[in-house]
């Protein structure tokens, strides 16, 4: 009886491998917005952490106030860093069904 739970036990284990293995591949895939300024700043991050768009409004440009653009894009680029993280973590907790396992 218990040689049949350890089975049981160690074929659920492999599946949810498969499936955090696969989560992992869909997790690279994912991309995240963040946005400042009104809209004025728009970055977009993927899930591996790095952003692939950064889009500024001529409106934002002002070369006087360089500071208040660096401002924007640094809050931009963080909520869409946040955002993506976010969906990864989702992602990932689906794939373990909640357990939190070190490295995820």
């Amino acid at each position: 009886m218990a040689q049949m739970n350890m089975q049981k036990m160690m074929k659920e284990a492999r599946k949810m491998q498969e499936e955090v293995a696969r989560a992992q591949e869909e997790v690279v895939l994912l991309e995240a917005e963040g946005t400042a300024g009104g809209g004025a700043v728009k970055a977009v991050a993927s899930g591996n952490g790095r952003i692939k768009q950064l889009d500024i409004s001529p409106d934002a440009i002002d070369p006087d106030d360089a500071e208040m653009l660096e401002d924007l894009v640094l809050s931009a680029v963080n909520e869409a860093l946040g955002n993506v993280s976010e969906l990864a973590q989702m992602r990932m907790d689906a794939a373990t069904g909640g357990f939190n396992l070190p490295g995820f």
